[in-house]
């Protein structure tokens, strides 16, 4: 019997009863690898069966992957401090209590609404973001995940770099890490998984899902990166093995693994990632992506779990995903301790 056939039985019952086209999995722990691809990459308006090295439309974990990586970077380079102000960076933002820390926590309390925001074109919505927003009282109280935090962070990149944060996450993430199918630009979109068939943009494939994404084109932090069950393997390794392969110092790395929100409670942030307990109390990292991908990484004992679905085709509305996503969490940390 190997250790995770309860993992791997919910992943193969998650896509026998449709709540997933098909799923890219891969579990590591040590030196054990399984990694698996079952089931169809679309049903709709064709089918099509999932192939190995297929590129998933990762959606936020482009903020965990290319953007915290990169911001890590320029902090260890002294650019730009965590508790630097938003506003040093960003003058057109009118508040000037909001931190960088604050942007990679989600604790920044940055709200509002943009009407017709998705009508918008990129210079208006970039100047939307920063003026219309307001901070409200949950700053450096709460933990409120939002977009708009990591389209800050990618402006200030831009600020520091003069160019655009996809463009920089690519030279200083994605190359050096030898990531070889990570792209923000898939040059074949057969070789992608789809995502939502939508009224206005059709069958979704080889180009953004997030609708800011695709607005804001190479000028979003948030969302946007394509990648392969084999890259996200590559980073996760040299994360937790190998601090990004010495892209960070040990010092840095640890900032990605211990608490960054300077706030009490159950929930915690480290820089970008969500943290939680294992059994025995050391802390593990995690983050999900709107389209239905997943990383679960364990430093301390060296395993991870990595799942990438299609979760959002052909509708995004899919909220059964959400219940089968917490009880395979809950499956695989009961499983990865035997």
């Amino acid at each position: 019997m190997n250790k995770y056939d309860l993992t791997i039985t919910k992943l193969h019952q998650m896509v026998k009863e449709g709540v997933v086209p098909g799923v890219s999995y891969l579990i590591f722990d040590r030196q054990h690898t399984i990694k698996e691809v079952t089931g169809m990459a679309q049903v709709y308006p064709e089918t099509e069966r999932l192939k190995p090295g297929m590129l998933y439309d990762v959606a936020s974990l482009t903020k965990v992957i290319g953007t915290v990586p990169v911001i890590a970077m320029l902090i260890q380079k002294g650019a730009l401090a965590l508790d630097d102000p938003i506003k040093k960076f960003l003058p057109k933002f009118n508040d000037d209590r909001p931190t960088i820390r604050n942007l990679l926590t989600h604790t920044s309390g940055i709200a509002g609404y943009i009407p017709h925001r998705n009508e918008l074109d990129a210079v208006e919505l970039k100047k939307a973001f920063l003026t219309k927003m307001h901070v409200e009282d949950s700053l450096n109280r709460q933990i409120k995940y939002a977009d708009v935090n990591y389209l800050y962070l990618g402006w200030i990149i831009e600020r520091i770099y003069n160019q655009p944060v996809q463009k920089v996450i690519a030279e200083q993430v994605l190359k050096p890490l030898k990531m070889p199918t990570a792209t923000f630009r898939p040059p074949q979109p057969a070789n992608c998984v789809p995502t939502e068939v939508q009224e206005k943009r059709g069958l979704i494939r080889g180009e953004t899902h997030d609708p800011k994404g695709y607005i804001l084109g190479e000028n979003c932090g948030c969302a946007g990166l394509f990648a392969s069950l084999k890259d996200l393997e590559i980073f996760s390794h040299a994360l937790i093995e190998n601090n990004l392969n010495g892209l960070l110092t040990s010092e840095t790395t640890k900032l990605l693994f211990t608490d960054q929100t300077r706030i009490s409670g159950p929930h915690s942030r480290s820089l970008g990632w969500k943290l939680f307990h294992a059994k025995d109390g050391h802390l593990m990292i995690s983050h999900t992506g709107f389209t239905g991908t997943w990383m679960v990484l364990d430093r301390q004992n060296d395993q991870g779990f990595i799942v990438l679905t299609n979760r959002v085709h052909p509708s995004a509305k899919n909220q059964e995903f959400l219940d089968a996503r917490d009880q395979l969490l809950a499956i695989y940390l009961k499983e990865k301790t035997l």
